[in-house]
């Protein structure tokens, strides 16, 4: 069984964009993947050369050239929705791993800036194009990778607790079918299906393309 202060170790020399450039739905499980030996430490595009080094010298292993198959390395940029198109459908609010797209069902979303990892899977699920990648014009610090760890964490626990209560509110095999005021949760369930898929899309599609 794997250390899991190892995996600490590791997560916190990653960048904590949440891109899944790496192959995995997060940092932390790329973090657990390594510790594990399922993936090599080259695989973080977001991290480059640098977070490669800093990777090889915790585990004592070779440094590996950045596995480009799985992106570049570069400035940080930051989403961007133009307000005059967006339809407020909530796609890319639901999409985005650490919560810094602001907006409700039906209105305009805003990105907030400071927040934003440049993981750019806001854009796949928009049905509208509206959403651009620009350049921040900032570097990504210590202290955004801060942030971003615990907002994606606080997502999860969020979105775990929104599926327990999915399930309370399922019917059993054996009842009736569920009474038309009870379709919310299953509308919310079918929302987060569609983002899943999209985000699937834009993974084959990043696989494809490289």
């Amino acid at each position: 069984m794997i250390d899991s202060t190892l995996i600490d170790r590791i997560d916190a020399l990653l960048p904590q964009t949440q891109c899944t450039q790496c192959g995995y739905e997060g940092c932390r499980p790329y973090a657990q993947a390594i510790a594990e030996g399922a993936a090599s430490i080259d695989r973080c595009p977001p991290g480059g050369d640098e977070g490669i080094a800093a990777l090889a010298a915790l585990l004592s292993v070779p440094v590996l050239p950045l596995d480009t198959t799985r992106g570049v390395h570069g400035p940080l940029l930051t989403a961007m929705i133009d307000e005059a198109h967006c339809i407020g459908c909530t796609l890319c609010i639901q999409a985005c791993p650490v919560d810094a797209i602001v907006g409700a069902n039906k209105r305009m979303h805003t990105v907030l800036a400071d927040l934003c990892t440049g993981c750019d899977l806001c854009m796949p699920p928009c049905p509208v194009d509206c959403i651009s990648m620009v350049p921040a014009d900032r570097s990504w610090t210590p202290d955004d990778a801060r942030r971003s760890r615990q907002r994606h964490q606080a997502r999860a626990a969020r979105l775990a607790a929104s599926n327990l209560t999915l399930m309370a509110d399922a019917p059993a095999a054996d009842t009736a079918p569920v009474d038309a005021s009870r379709g919310a949760p299953h509308d919310a369930e079918r929302k987060r299906n569609a983002v899943e898929s999209a985000l699937a899309r834009a993974r084959a599609r990043r696989a494809g393309g490289k």
